[in-house]
Order: structure tokens, then sequence, then C-alpha cells
């Protein structure tokens, strides 16, 4: 079944589509040589991570969840750390080393902070319940309690909510509830609800060409896009994700962003913005939803081009602040301080749990008002159902649909989700009253491998707690 781990302590790698470890010599746009095959396959592991790529839905061979704890695997715990117990960009994009970088982002990658503010943290009341036992069959119908699925998943952080009651709490991998971890594209989410508020407010109008508001892209595939179908992923981008042609865009975004090192003599964008205005059309724009995190960056511009602040700064001042956070946040950086805004964000679980209950109550939380109720009830409506089906992700989310950077359920609940590979969610059941908090550290980045499942154990938490 998908969910049970053998007893095998072969460490793998990321799906196959991003293990390309026999990969040809990859040269640079310039024509020079690159480091070699190996390397690039294995690095361009985090780079489907953080871009969020569905993988293949065939269960591969796992390590048992124990034999890679942080504790036991001792990374980076001497002083300083040597051989196999050093992490650093030579290794960092290998599994399971992306046990310990998606808590330790920062010391590997170029960051800038989301200040949480001078004021007292806002309360998450505990009302705890015996979940951690609650039985459900999984997607091959066999028994499994929700420890069983936490562990079986490599969750580092599971939390429950139910009436804005923090109900389950579980940690592991040697997280800590003050440590922020990797939320890869969790982070479209938050680009997408503050898209959403500026159109609520006039300040956006999603029915205006991109280049109204960067006309930097007027050479480029969102030069005849609208706003909302950057908003939905709607709009048709030449965006290739082949991880053994290094022509390929997702070399050029890799090298822009500095996710990886360029190769010798590279004379490509130097920045993620510059290298959006490199990417041409490809096809008919509201057609079909194809997922693709360059519309994240787009839509992540024209918020700051709209506000005249950074992503970052926007985060601080009208969610982190205000909702009262335990921790500061931060988003990882390009070269020129560009945040990533389609993958970047790292957060710790009670201040997602805050987000949640948030979303859950119709944007107002810790006494303010954060989002407008008609922006909350917009998103959860969803977008259009043929367009996500015609996508191809359907058989991965069976139903859903996609609206301003948010996965819509369509259940009988009007279930919602952000979601990020590896395992991160925030998931809110409003019927229900629920929400849900998931960060992990699966091996397999894409969701086609564990969500049917996920599917079942959203569906018993929720009978649970009613």
């Amino acid at each position: 079944m998908p969910l049970s781990v053998p007893r095998s302590s072969r460490l793998v790698g990321l799906p196959a589509a991003a293990c390309a470890l026999a990969a040809p010599t990859p040269r640079s746009h310039a024509g020079g040589q690159g480091t070699g095959g190996r390397r690039w396959g294995q690095a361009l592991g985090l780079l489907l991570s953080v871009l969020g790529l569905p993988a293949a839905a065939q269960a591969p061979a796992l390590p048992p969840p124990d034999s890679v704890q942080l504790e036991r695997l001792g990374y980076m715990s001497t002083f300083p750390p040597e051989g196999e117990q050093r992490i650093d960009q030579s290794n960092a994009y290998k599994y399971p080393q992306l046990r310990w970088v998606v808590q330790h982002l920062r010391e590997l990658q170029p960051t800038r902070n989301i200040r949480r503010g001078p004021a007292p943290a806002s309360p998450l009341p505990a009302a705890p319940k015996p979940l951690g036992g609650l039985q459900f069959e999984d997607a091959q119908g066999q028994k499994i309690t929700v420890d069983e699925w936490a562990r079986s998943t490599y969750t580092d952080a599971l939390l429950v909510l139910h009436q804005g009651r923090l109900v389950y709490e579980r940690y592991d991998n040697s997280l800590q509830p003050s440590t922020p971890h990797l939320l890869f594209s969790v982070t479209k989410s938050f680009t997408g609800l503050m898209a959403a508020q500026l159109a609520h407010e006039g300040r956006l109008d999603p029915q205006a060409l991109v280049t109204r508001y960067v006309p930097e892209l007027a050479g480029s595939a969102w030069a005849d896009m609208k706003v909302r179908e950057v908003m939905d992923m709607t709009g048709a981008v030449r965006f290739r994700e082949n991880y053994t042609d290094p022509s390929s865009e997702i070399f050029g975004y890799a090298w822009a962003s500095g996710l990886l090192p360029r190769p010798p003599a590279y004379q490509g964008a130097n920045t993620v913005y510059d290298f959006l205005k490199t990417l041409p059309k490809d096809g008919e724009h509201d057609q079909v939803f194809t997922y693709r995190t360059v519309h994240s960056e787009v839509l992540g511009w024209i918020v700051s081009r709209v506000t005249g602040r950074h992503w970052a700064d926007l985060m601080s001042q009208q969610i982190w602040q205000k909702l009262g956070m335990e921790e500061d946040a931060y988003v990882m950086v390009d070269r020129v301080g560009t945040p990533l805004q389609g993958a970047g964000l790292n957060a710790t679980a009670r201040d997602l749990a805050r987000v949640g209950e948030m979303l859950r109550l119709g944007g107002r939380f810790n006494g303010q008002k954060i989002f407008d109720a008609a922006v909350i009830e917009d998103t959860a409506r969803g977008g259009d159902r043929d367009k996500f089906k015609a996508g191809g992700l359907q058989a991965a989310r069976p139903g859903y649909s996609y609206r301003n950077q948010w996965w819509v359920l369509h259940n009988a609940d009007g279930a919602y989700e952000a979601a990020g590979v590896h395992g991160q969610f925030i998931h809110i059941n409003p019927a229900a009253q629920m929400v849900v908090i998931k960060l992990s550290s699966h091996p397999v980045a894409g969701a086609a491998f564990t969500h049917a499942t996920t599917l079942k154990a959203w569906a018993a938490l929720a009978q649970a707690v009613r």
C-alpha cells in the first residue's frame, strides 16, 4: 500500500524526473561546460521541491522514518561539522539531508526577515483530544491511526484546531514549536491572498493586462495575459521542466534565482525578474489550468508594484504583526533581494495555525481584520473546474479547482487548502470548524504519491472533531 514503509534502509532521492543522475553534462546558454550530470541531477531535487512540480504516483522504496530522524543522523552537530555530518551547497539537495534543510534554510540561502512586531503573541488555547489514536482507512482500505499516518508520511509537525482551540499537536524529527519550517508552495497562497485583497479594494484590476502594472514584461508571455489568468494559473507560458536539458527553462530559473550555481561562461538572467522577461507565450491564455511557479513570481511582482512595498514587509505589516504571531518568519531571496514569492516562505506550525483560523473566521483574528470576508469567500468558492481537469492534475486531486493560488476541494464541507511539496499543508474545513497544519519532509516531493490517503485523513479528523 502507498503509505507502508518497506524495511529497507536504502535512501532514495526525489522523484525520477528530478533524479536523472545519469543526465548528460549540461552546458550554459553561452556554450560553456557545466559540472556534470550527477551533480546537476542531485541539485535539481531541491529545485523540483521548490517549484512544486508533480511526481509519479508509483510507490518507491522509502527509508524507514526512524532511520532518517535528525537526532539519529547527527547533521551539523559537531564544531565544526565534518565528513558526513556536514551539509553545504554540495549535498543540501540530497535526501535525507533535506530533512535538515527544511528547518535551517537560512543557513544555506540568503533570506529576508518577516517581523512579528513587539506586541504579545495572540492566544492559541489548548483543549487536547486523543486524536493520535484515531483510526481510519487509508487509500488502500488498510486501517491506520493518525499517529501512524503522521509517522509514515515523515511529518515534522501536525496541528489540529477545532473552534479555535488546539486539540492536537505533534512534533517530530527534532522540530521545535519555535522553529520555522520551509513551506515550499504554500508561499503561493499568501501571495494570492494579498493580490485578491488588492483587487477587492479596487487597487488591482484582475481584468487588466499584466503589463499595466509591470510593463517590463511586454516582450514575454505575460504581454497579453490578464492578471486574473496569473492569479488562477490559466495563462499560457513556455516553462519546460526537462531535467536533462540545460536549455530547458527550469535551469534558467534555477540559475537566475540562485537555487543552483551558474555554469562557467553563463550569460543568462541574473535575477528572478530578469528571467521572467525571457519566457515566451505557449498556446492560448485562459484555456487550461497549468501549474507554474513563475506565475506566482509575476503575481508577487504585481503586488509589490501596486503597493510600493517589498513582499516580506507586506507580510509583516498586513499579516504577521496583526495576527500576533509567536515567531518571526523569513523568505528566501535572490541575489538582489527579490523574494521567491512562489516557494520561499519559512514559518512555524503554530503561526500557520493562526493563519488558518483567521481564514476560517472570514478574515478576522486577534481583534483585527486581516482580509475582507469577500476575499475569503471568493477564494473558497474555487475556480473553473473544467479548466483544472484539463490541466492533468485531476488524478492527484480529483474534483479540485484553483483560485487565488489556493487549492479548493469542492467537498461537502467547503474545504480548501494551501499545499507545498514534501507534505506541507494549511487545510481549512469551514463546516467542521477545523484547521489542520501539516509540515513534513517526505522523500517524495509530489502529492500524487500520498494525497489519496491525505484526503482520508482530513475526512477522519473532521468527523472526529465535530
